[in-house]
């Protein structure tokens, strides 16, 4: 009974510590009056890396639709058989357990979680602006951003995604959701700043 009582209150805890996605995906707008910290942090991505904040939400929008502990599914043999995940991609940001370490390493933030948002984005800030160094892509590009970020920036050089038709598809997907996200922080982004005191000590 004891055992039974602790592996609720586990489970319940971990429950707690995870972030609901937001209410209205489809609207970054709606998405930063409902956790004004990810404007805060996807502010600090902008001014660390100069990946805006377009960009960095259309990322998050297309890799995990805000869902912070974010996996890909489960690989079966026969269809009954498990094989373990397609890879490691893992949060928010899906990085893998190779990319993430060298984030780590490079930043020196080796505290960082795939699921805690802020961390995030500034990996995807990470990320793009070496594209932006190497493959000297416009940050707002977001569809040659998504690209590397998908083949990697030595992929993205060799132009492996040329022979991906689905991988070409998504990347439009998401040129086509940052340019949306673009237009609608034109109505409220100043709103988001003005407020930054208030709603940073207030929420």
């Amino acid at each position: 009974m004891l055992v039974r009582l602790l592996l609720i209150s586990v489970v319940l805890v971990l429950a707690a510590c995870t972030t609901a996605p937001p209410k209205n995906i489809n609207n970054v707008c709606e998405i930063y009056d409902e956790y004004y910290d990810w404007y805060i942090a996807a502010d600090a991505v902008y001014e660390r890396w100069r990946i805006p904040h377009h960009v960095t939400m259309a990322f998050i929008h297309q890799e995990s639709k805000f869902v912070d502990d974010a996996r890909p599914p489960w690989e079966w043999f026969l269809w009954i058989i498990p094989t373990g995940r397609a890879s490691s991609a893992f949060g928010y940001a899906q990085a893998l357990d190779g990319t993430w370490y060298e984030y780590q390493k490079q930043t020196e933030n080796w505290g960082a979680d795939r699921d805690d948002f802020e961390d995030a984005v500034d990996f995807i800030g990470w990320y793009n602006h070496k594209t932006l160094i190497r493959n000297k892509v416009s940050p707002h590009d977001a569809y040659s951003l998504y690209l590397a970020y998908h083949e990697g920036q030595g992929g993205f050089s060799r132009g492996t995604y040329k022979n991906k038709p689905w991988l070409l598809r998504i990347a439009k997907k998401v040129k086509k959701r940052s340019d949306m996200y673009r237009n609608q922080l034109g109505n409220c982004q100043k709103e988001l700043d003005d407020s930054r005191f208030w709603r940073s000590v207030f929420g």
